[in-house]
C-alpha cells in the first residue's frame, strides 16, 4: 500500500477502530489488581493511542502530501541513477553524475489528479499541467515537480519563444501537492494570463526538501544535502534542456510561502545570476538549526561565514546589494513576522528594489498566501522579461528581450507596498528612489 493513497488510510482507521473496540472488551480482564494487570493496562492504553494517532496522521498526509513514500517517510531517499560517462570535448564542473536519460522525466499523475481547477481540452487553448522528475546532474537529486506550460507555448505563433518561468517552492514539510492544490500556484497564473494581466509564464512547482524527512532550508550542508546547487544550478539546467525557457537570469523568478519564502530570497540575494526576481510570503530573513534541520553548517573555521551567509539583515548591512527586485508579504496582525519584515524593507538599498504586501490581518496558512499570489504574481510579471527569441547558440539573435506589461518606465531601485488588486500606492518609506 502507498503511503499517501486511500486504502493506507481506511486500513490504519478500521486498526484504531478494532484497537479501541479491544480495549473496551478486554478492559475487565485488566481491571484486576497486580503488577501484570497493571502493565497490561498500560501496554494496551498506550497501543491504541499510537494507532489512533497513526490513523490521524496517515489521513493527514493523505491530504496534504507532506511525504510521498513510505522511503521518504523514513528518509531512503531516491538517487539519479549513475551510468557510464564517455570522454568528450566539453567542460564540465567535475562534481557531475553521470545520468542515464533526460534531466527532466515523466512521472506518475497520482498527485496530479487529485488536483483541482487544472487545464484541460487542448493544450494550445488552455496550457498543460505535466508532472515530471527533475534530476540533478551535479547533486544527484531527483525532485518531483509539476510543470505549468501556458497555451502559448503550444501555439504555432510562439513556437521560436522562450517563456519566463517562476519557480515556486514549498514550506516544509509541503509538498508539489500543496502547491497546486491549496495555494493554487497554476490556476492563478492561468486565470491572471487569460484576463491579460500576466504575460505567459511557465510555472514550475518544486519542493526544497530534498532529503526528507530534514528540513536543509536552501542550504548546501557540508558533507550533507546540497540544496542551493540543486536549485541554483541543476534545476535551470534541468528545465533548460526540456523546456523553452529564457536562458538568461532576467526571464527567473523564484517565490515561495513560509521557508519556501525565506528560500526564494536566499536564492535571489545569493545567486543573482540565476533569478533575478523573488516573492516571499512569509518568509524568515535568517536560517538557523533546529531540530528539523540538525546541523547545516558544520564545524571549523568557516562555519560562522557560512551562518553569516544565510543572514540576510547581516548580507545587507555588509554586503553589497544585489542588483534583483524581491517582495516580501507579512500580515500587520495575526503574524510573528511583521517587525522583521519592515526591518528587512528598511535595510535594503539600491540597487537592490523591494515591495511588499501587507495586508491588515492574516494568519500563517494557505488563505492569507492564496490572497497574496494574484498581486505577488502580477509584481514579478512586471519584473521578467518577455520574449526572447530561439536561434540556435552559433547565431547572434537581432531581436532583444522586452520586458513585461510596465517593466520599461519602473524606476531601477525603490521600495513599494501593493495593495490587495496588486497596484501600487504610496512607497513604505515614503520615498521613491
Amino acid at each position: 500500500m502507498d503511503l499517501t493513497s486511500e486504502t493506507t488510510v481506511y486500513v490504519m482507521v478500521a486498526l484504531a477502530a478494532a484497537c479501541v473496540a479491544l480495549l473496551v472488551w478486554l478492559w475487565p480482564r485488566f481491571a484486576r489488581r497486580g503488577v501484570r494487570q497493571v502493565l497490561a493496562r498500560l501496554v494496551a492504553i498506550g497501543t491504541t493511542q499510537v494507532v489512533i494517532v497513526a490513523a490521524f496522521a496517515c489521513w493527514l498526509n493523505s491530504s496534504y502530501q507532506f511525504f510521498g513514500s513510505w522511503g521518504e517517510l523514513f528518509g531512503r531517499v531516491e538517487t539519479a541513477p549513475v551510468g557510464v560517462t564517455q570522454a568528450g570535448g566539453g567542460v564540465g564542473t567535475g562534481n557531475e553524475v553521470a545520468v542515464k536519460g533526460a534531466l527532466v522525466q515523466p512521472a506518475t499523475d497520482e498527485q496530479l489528479s487529485r488536483v483541482s481547477g487544472l487545464p484541460t481540452g487542448p493544450a494550445a487553448v488552455n496550457g498543460r499541467v505535466e508532472s515530471v522528475k527533475v534530476i540533478g546532474r551535479r547533486t544527484g537529486v531527483v525532485d518531483p515537480a509539476f510543470v505549468y506550460l501556458p497555451p502559448q507555448y503550444f501555439q504555432k505563433a510562439y513556437q521560436r519563444q522562450r517563456f519566463p518561468v517562476i519557480v515556486a517552492l514549498s514550506g516544509y514539510p509541503g509538498s508539489i501537492f500543496n502547491l497546486a492544490q491549496y495555494l493554487r500556484v497554476s490556476q492563478t497564473a492561468g486565470e491572471l494570463q487569460r484576463s491579460g494581466r500576466m504575460q505567459p509564464t511557465i510555472m514550475v512547482m518544486i519542493r526544497p526538501t530534498i532529503a526528507p524527512p530534514r528540513d536543509t532550508e536552501c542550504v548546501d550542508v557540508p558533507g550533507g544535502p546540497q540544496t542551493e546547487t540543486f536549485l541554483a544550478k541543476d534545476l535551470p539546467d534541468a528545465l533548460k534542456s526540456a523546456y523553452r525557457v529564457g536562458h538568461d537570469a532576467s526571464a527567473w523568478g523564484v517565490m515561495g510561502y513560509s521557508s519556501g519564502g525565506s528560500c526564494a530570497l536566499q536564492l535571489t540575494m545569493r545567486d543573482p545570476h540565476v533569478y533575478t526576481t523573488a516573492a516571499a510570503l512569509s518568509p524568515d530573513y535568517k536560517v538557523k538549526d533546529d531540530p528539523t534541520t540538525g546541523d547545516l553548517f558544520g564545524s571549523g573555521p568557516d562555519r560562522a561565514d557560512r551562518i553569516n551567509g544565510h543572514d540576510l539583515m547581516w548580507r545587507l548591512k555588509h554586503l553589497p546589494a544585489p542588483q534583483v527586485s524581491v517582495l516580501v508579504a507579512e500580515s500587520k496582525h495575526g503574524e510573528r513576522g511583521y517587525p522583521q519584515t519592515q526591518a528587512f524593507i528598511k535595510a535594503v538599498k539600491p540597487p537592490m528594489r523591494v515591495a511588499s504586501i501587507l495586508p491588515e490581518h492574516g494568519s500563517h496558512n494557505f488563505p492569507t498566501w492564496v490572497q497574496e499570489m494574484p498581486p505577488a504574481l502580477e509584481w514579478m510579471n512586471q519584473q521578467l522579461t518577455f520574449p526572447q527569441d530561439v536561434v540556435p547558440r552559433h547565431h547572434k539573435s537581432k531581436n532583444k528581450s522586452k520586458k513585461g506589461p510596465g517593466a520599461a518606465d519602473r524606476p531601477a531601485t525603490g521600495h513599494g507596498t501593493l495593495r490587495a488588486d496588486g497596484t501600487e500606492p504610496t512607497p513604505t518609506t515614503g520615498t521613491r528612489r
